[in-house]
């Protein structure tokens, strides 16, 4: 049966006046219909922005990319 979401080598990437901030590297995620899933972590760890990227909610000055979502 095919996932409902799959991704693959998810990252985010926000740019800053100083650097570039690398809060989400390298996510694997498959969730199956029927399946519950939870992304638990300690606070700061890119539990919101992950799945904000996964939404397409990001502000603009942050940048998506993965091998496949």
């Amino acid at each position: 049966m095919a996932a409902l979401l799959d991704i693959e080598g998810l990252h985010v990437d926000i740019e800053t006046e100083d650097a570039t901030l690398r809060p989400v590297r390298g996510i694997d995620l498959s969730v199956e219909r029927g399946q519950t899933v939870a992304i638990v972590g300690e606070s700061g760890c890119g539990k919101s922005l992950t799945v904000l990227a996964i939404m397409g909610l990001l502000p603009r000055r942050a940048h998506v990319s993965a091998q496949r979502i």
